[in-house]
Order: structure tokens, then C-alpha cells, then sequence
């Protein structure tokens, strides 16, 4: 019997820090500056419910925060960071089936420009080459009396920018740990903010509308200094030409280079994509095995959307032959497989494009688990969550087969994993894998990580508990204590199904678990009941007492865990 073997878990798991921004994290970093922008912009108007007086004043502020010259220089630099990228992205975009999210913050990108062009030019570029100074009254005479076609335009602009940024922060932090209880919160505010907003403008607009009524007042705030003359506004209209043809023209080049690249790749063939269930989908060559899914309708997990930014879409390559002509990994790619130590063979459905026919296996499935499975293991498919790993393993039990009847056995390995799995769901946690004599236990998945790890050392106190307990109804029977060892370690782990279309089960995978499981294996040589990593005391925020180095097969670094003995507490029982 012994120790069952754990697949993948001898694999050194490095994370390495990228030398350089990827275009995700260019993109993603711009867009916060951008959204960041827009935000304050739309809390100032939320002022115009207050009065006039708030506006100006909210503008005020806006203005010291944004025109110091690094926070132009971090404005700008954003805006055209994320204008390239969106135009880049359309280009690399395939429609196969997109999802309509996706494909709403593509179209609602490109669409901003166009409809904020004009208020920028008349706001900030007047500012900024022509020294014109125009307030909320100037904007707001200008778009709500004067022109209220234009303000409606405005208003849209908002709205759209706001929208796609949105989507933009939803399909960046849904892979966030505890993003569903924050859910919520997060939605009533991306609908108050606007509306509140657009509120904020009508009622700026009707004051303004009453004070237009008063000459002193139009003489005042509507001369040439803030709305400058006829030669400044043909020089800022000549610009606002130039922007909006400019902008056109990238789009037409974008579409352009599109129908080249699919006039190229049919000239250049098609491949086919080979699934285990013997579908086959022919497409383009230059495709990714993510987008002949969709083409397909096979259904593949993608939690990112086919960014790159998880491992949701993982494949196997089947032929290992065929593996080792494949384009190499790049960058984007290169970094999620070493991130989740990935084995050779092993690549991103979203940014593999085969040269040739291919067959392949998903490794995740996007089904909907069973309504069965408990509340705690509701989480999303591949995603990047904080766990406490604990593994129980039984010692001697290959011995005590040799030793006793088959039944025998099995019936005492029985009793041990009953009672340690009621220590861990005692404790919080839930059992995930049954391994033999041995189990592997989450904690974390539904608590925070300083409650998760508190959990996890009272399982460790739990479990001796109740073994101990099995060891004195057994006594008499087995002549021998049960002995038994576990292993604790915290950290980051991608959490999601792991198997095919048919059978698939929740679990963990990455560093954290394989550090668990070797901490478990070590129990047994250094006669110890439990051996739990510093990291898992930090988690708690509990003092760990004599912490000793240990070296872990396939890892470079020590690691600095706390030996349990026999009678030793797991946790200090400070509350």
C-alpha cells in the first residue's frame, strides 16, 4: 500500500518576474490611468446635483491633480499606449464566436475616440495650444444651449468609456480571489457613478440655461478669453479634422491588414485540429486551437477570454512527436506555463497556432459543476486563489497489509480516513483526493487566508484528536498504535476541474500542493507527526516557535517549517 504516488508533484515549480511589461500589463496598466481619469471626471459631474459653485469647485481639483506635468505626461503616455493596443487587438482579433462581452469592449474601445474627440479638443486642447480657460459654465452653455447635439455626443462618450472600462476591470479582476463577494458592491457602483453623473450634467445645464437669461452674466463668463475668437476656433477645428482622419485612417489600415491576413492564410492553407472525441475543425492557418474551438463549438474552457492571463485553456499536444516542431511558446505564454510548472506538451489553447494538422485534449472542462457539490468548492474554473494544503498520509501501512486480512485492511484505512476527514471538516475545510492510506485537504476556499490557515492548524489538532481515539477503540484488536503524518503549506494554487469532457473533479494544483505533499513525505524519516511551513503561520498571523530549514526535492531554496511531535500543539492557543 504505502504512500500513493501523486502525479506532477516532483516538478520543480519556479515563478519567475518578467524583465520587461508584457502587452497584457501594458494594456492593463494604461487602461487603469485611463479609467482612473474618467472616474474623477464623472465624480465631478456627480457635483452638479449640489450646484454650480460645486462644479467649478470639483473641477478645481480635478485640475490640480491632473495637469501637473507628470500627470500629463502619465495621461498622455496612457492614451496612446491604449489607443495602439485597442487598434492591435482589433488586427489580432478573430470573430469565431466570440463572446458577446468580449466583443462589446472591443467595439466600445473603438468607438470612444469618435465620440469624445470633439469634447477634448474643445476642452483640453484649447487649453493646452490655444491657453483658452473653459469651465463647466462654457462646456455646459456650449452643450446644453447652444449646441445640445453635441452634449448628447458627450454624454454617449461617457457613457461608452465608462462601459468599456468596465468590462475591462470585470475580465481583469473575476480571477481575483474574493472578487464574488465584492461582486456586487462593485456593480451598484458602475451604475451609480454614471447615473449620477449624467444627473450631475442636466442639472449644471439647466442652471447655466437660467444664467445665459442675464447679459452681465454671458458678457462675463462667454468672452473671447474662455471661448476664444474666430482664427483660434478655425485652428482648433483644423486640428479636431486632423485627429478625426487621422484616427479613421488607423481604423481603415486595421481593417485593411485584416482582409491581407485572411487573404494570406487561405492562401497559405488550412489545418485541422484533431479533438479526443474525433471531431475535427479546418481552419485558416494562423489560427489558435482556442479560436478553432469556437469555430467548432467545442466547448473549451477559457476563463481570460483568451488573454493569456490564466491556464483555463490548456491543452495536451497528443502526438509527442508532432510537440517538439511546434512554434515556441512566446513570451505571454511562455511565463503562465512556467508559472504552473507546466510538463512538456503541454500549451495555451489561446496562444498556440499550429503550421499543421494537430490533435489535442483540453485538460479543463467549462461545464457547470453539479448543484451537489458543496458551497466551498464553488470556484471558478483555473482560477488563482490563496489555499492551505494539508496531507494525512497512514505510516506502515504496506507492514500492517502483510500482517492482517485483506478486509482487515481496508477496514482500518477506513477508520483512519474517516477520522481525519472529520478533523478537517470540523476545522473548515473540505477533503478534495482520497490517495490510498492518505488524503489531501483544502482550506481557503471559502475563507480568507488568516482564517484559512488558523483552520488548517486546528485540523493538524483535530487530527490527532480523533486518531487518537481510533487508536483506543482499536487497542484491543490491533495490538499497535496507528501512526500517522501530515503536511501543511500555504500559497497561491490554480484552482478549477481537472479531466475530460465526461469525468472531471475539483482540485489544486501548483507549488503550494506539491510543497504539502513533500512536507508529508518527510514525516515519516524525521519521525515527526507534522511538519507546517512558516508560510502557513504568517497566513494566521501566529507565532511559529523553533522553525528548522529543510531541503525539498527540486527545490533550490530551504524552506523554514515548524516540527510537530507526538504531544505538540499545532496552533497556539492565543484566541
Amino acid at each position: 500500500m504505502g504512500q500513493a504516488a501523486r502525479p506532477g508533484f516532483d516538478r520543480p515549480f519556479r515563478l519567475r518576474r518578467p524583465a520587461r511589461p508584457t502587452l497584457r500589463q501594458l494594456r492593463l496598466g494604461s487602461g487603469l490611468v485611463l479609467f482612473a481619469y474618467v472616474l474623477t471626471h464623472l465624480l465631478v459631474h456627480a457635483l452638479g446635483n449640489v450646484s454650480l459653485d460645486a462644479l467649478e469647485t470639483g473641477l478645481t481639483v480635478k485640475v490640480a491633480l491632473w495637469r501637473t506635468p507628470p500627470a500629463l505626461l502619465l495621461l498622455y503616455g496612457a492614451l496612446l499606449i491604449h489607443l495602439v493596443l485597442g487598434l492591435y487587438a482589433f488586427y489580432e482579433r478573430r470573430f469565431y464566436r466570440v463572446r458577446p462581452a468580449e466583443t462589446a469592449q472591443l467595439l466600445l474601445g473603438l468607438a470612444v475616440p469618435l465620440l469624445l474627440l470633439s469634447h477634448v479638443v474643445g476642452t483640453r486642447l484649447a487649453w493646452s495650444l490655444e491657453g483658452l480657460d473653459r469651465g463647466y459654465a462654457q462646456v455646459l452653455y456650449a452643450t446644453w444651449v447652444a449646441a445640445p447635439g453635441q452634449g448628447m455626443m458627450q454624454a454617449a462618450g461617457l457613457v461608452v468609456a465608462w462601459l468599456h472600462g468596465c468590462f475591462g476591470l470585470y475580465f481583469w479582476l473575476r480571477l481575483k480571489r474574493g472578487f464574488p463577494g465584492a461582486a456586487p458592491w462593485l456593480l451598484a457602483g458602475a451604475v451609480l457613478v454614471p447615473v449620477l453623473a449624467l444627473l450631475g450634467v442636466v442639472q449644471g445645464g439647466r442652471s447655466v440655461a437660467l444664467l445665459a437669461a442675464d447679459p452681465a452674466w454671458r458678457a462675463e463668463e462667454l468672452g473671447a478669453n474662455h471661448l476664444g475668437g474666430a482664427a483660434q476656433g478655425e485652428r482648433l477645428s483644423a486640428v479636431r479634422r486632423g485627429l478625426f482622419s487621422t484616427y479613421m485612417a488607423a481604423l481603415a489600415l486595421v481593417v485593411l491588414a485584416r482582409g491581407a491576413r485572411t487573404f494570406a492564410e487561405t492562401r497559405g492553407g488550412f489545418v485541422r485540429i484533431g479533438y479526443p472525441d474525433g471531431r475535427t475543425v479546418r481552419v485558416p492557418r494562423g489560427s489558435s486551437v482556442l479560436e478553432a474551438s469556437r469555430r467548432g463549438r467545442i466547448p473549451h474552457a477559457s476563463v481570460c477570454g483568451g488573454r493569456g492571463r490564466c491556464s483555463t485553456c490548456r491543452i495536451r499536444v497528443v502526438d509527442p512527436e508532432r510537440s517538439r516542431h511546434l512554434p515556441e511558446p512566446e513570451r505571454a505564454e511562455r511565463l503562465v506555463l512556467e508559472r504552473i510548472g507546466a510538463s512538456p506538451g503541454i500549451r495555451l489553447a489561446c496562444q498556440l497556432r499550429p503550421d499543421g494538422d494537430l490533435t489535442v485534449a483540453p485538460l479543463f472542462t467549462p461545464q457547470a459543476r453539479a448543484r451537489s457539490v458543496p458551497d466551498a468548492e464553488r470556484a471558478a474554473t483555473g482560477e488563482e486563489r490563496f489555499v492551505v494544503v494539508l496531507f494525512a498520509d497512514l505510516r506502515g501501512s504496506t507492514r500492517f497489509a502483510e500482517e492482517h486480512l485483506p478486509y482487515d485492511t481496508v477496514f482500518v484505512i477506513g477508520r483512519f480516513l474517516g477520522a481525519v476527514g472529520r478533523a478537517v471538516r470540523e476545522a473548515g475545510g473540505s477533503v478534495n483526493q482520497h490517495l490510498g492510506d492518505g488524503l489531501m485537504a483544502i482550506f481557503g476556499l471559502d475563507r480568507d487566508p488568516k482564517h484559512a490557515a488558523r483552520a488548517a492548524l486546528k485540523a493538524v489538532d483535530g487530527i490527532a484528536v480523533q486518531v487518537e481515539q481510533l487508536n483506543r477503540m482499536l487497542a484491543a484488536d490491533l495490538g499497535e498504535r496507528l501512526r500517522y503524518g501530515v503536511g501543511l503549506h500555504a500559497g497561491l494554487a490554480i484552482v478549477g476541474e481537472l479531466g475530460d469532457e465526461t469525468e472531471a473533479r475539483f482540485t489544486v494544483l501548483g507549488d503550494t500542493v506539491n510543497v504539502a505533499a513533500r512536507l508529508e513525505g518527510l514525516t515519516g524519516p524525521m519521525r515527526q507527526v507534522a511538519i507546517v511551513s512558516e508560510a502557513v503561520y504568517e497566513a494566521a498571523g501566529l507565532p511559529p516557535g523553533a522553525l528548522q530549514e529543510l531541503t525539498l526535492t527540486g527545490r533550490a531554496r530551504p524552506l523554514r517549517a515548524h516540527l510537530i511531535g507526538v504531544d505538540a500543539p499545532a496552533a497556539l492557543q492565543d484566541g
